[in-house]
């Protein structure tokens, strides 16, 4: 996992960033892309100015308007002024209400019109007070990324060794995003010492931002309403993170990885993490990074293919591939018997996988 902030770091992004946020209901049809001199694309709302659109709001207008992806990145790249034709005729054609997010002056998200805002600082608010109320809790890592807020902890006494000397602690991973890329969610996390790696289990708790009809700006901030349909989830989120930490879970999950120690790779080691990384949506870089973790860790056995997979989460580009390889080995550590089998051995074919 990378290192990420610290929790005092974390709490002072979040605090910054709610003073930078701004949301608009924006019909699409009275909305205009604009190409300024720079080449910068932006976004001209009317009565509130223009906004440059940051990666993930392209991706979100490219794939609202039917646009394929390469072709949409293609005139971005290449013909910017034929992009805002494009967008500029299919919102007129298709005309849509929608909620335009913004930061600092930069348009971040392009969203359903019943998108429910849960913000990072409402989950941080609720889920803090009762993370320092867990025995000895510690915060490992967290990060607020474009895209979705991530809070890593541990509980150190809950705790076992898989091997000798090779000990794991159960904790918890709290996410969000204001973005429209992903769930409020809650998560176990097993933790392993020897590597600081971790492991992201089944989600305990999982609510989609999705509310009612909001029909204009105003409407955006009756705070009230807001709250109303922001409470429950929040009181959801605080029960949970007390909650995720569970020692007869922690247990089972403990049973399960020293099981896998059992396993032994028994085909071409190549071809087995060729076969794993098809498995865990690995890139070919990704693929020969596994494989070098692999080797350097030692461990031929089902229990070392996990690790080398979550170890990738040291060398991710960004904070939330990092957590897409903890999610990875949550999910190789549920993986059927059948499938590990599969797996150690190198398969038959890449299309049995």
């Amino acid at each position: 996992m990378l290192k990420g902030l610290t929790i005092r770091e974390l709490a002072a992004k979040i605090e910054a960033n709610k003073e930078l946020k701004r949301d608009y209901i924006v019909p699409t049809e009275k909305s205009t892309m604009l190409v300024q001199e720079d080449k910068t694309v932006v976004l001209e709302i009317p009565d509130h100015g223009t906004f440059p659109l940051l990666p993930l709001a392209h991706d979100q207008i490219g794939g609202k308007a039917l646009i394929p992806a390469k072709y949409y990145d293609r005139m971005l790249r290449e013909a910017p002024e034929l992009l805002a034709t494009n967008v500029n005729a299919w919102h007129r054609i298709n005309p849509a209400r929608r909620m335009v997010r913004t930061l600092g002056g930069d348009m971040r998200a392009f969203l359903s019109d019943r998108y429910q805002r849960i913000e990072n600082e409402e989950i941080a608010e609720a889920a803090l007070p009762v993370l320092a109320d867990l025995p000895g809790v510690q915060i490992v890592s967290s990060e607020v990324t474009d895209r979705r807020m991530y809070i890593h902890f541990v509980v150190p006494t809950i705790q076992g060794e898989v091997r000798r000397g090779d000990v794991v602690q159960a904790g918890g991973v709290i996410s969000n995003s204001e973005v429209g890329q992903g769930s409020v969610s809650v998560s176990g996390l097993l933790w392993r010492l020897v590597c600081l790696n971790g492991m992201k289990t089944m989600d305990t708790f999982r609510r989609h931002h999705v509310g009612r009809q909001v029909e204009d700006d105003s409407a955006l901030w009756a705070d009230d309403t807001k709250k109303a349909d922001d409470k429950a989830v929040l009181l959801k989120v605080r029960d949970m993170v007390r909650n995720v930490v569970d020692e007869t879970k922690f247990l089972a999950n403990l049973q399960k990885m020293q099981g896998l120690t059992e396993g032994k790779i028994t085909g071409d080691p190549a071809r087995v993490i060729e076969l794993l990384a098809t498995k865990v949506g690995a890139s070919e870089a990704e693929q020969g990074g596994i494989l070098r973790s692999l080797i350097e860790g030692g461990d031929l056995s089902a229990w070392g293919l996990l690790n080398a997979v979550t170890a990738q989460g040291h060398e991710a580009k960004s904070y939330d591939r990092a957590v897409e390889f903890e999610a990875a080995g949550g999910m190789l550590l549920d993986l059927a018997p059948t499938e590990w089998r599969e797996v150690l051995r190198g398969g038959r074919s890449l299309q049995a996988a």
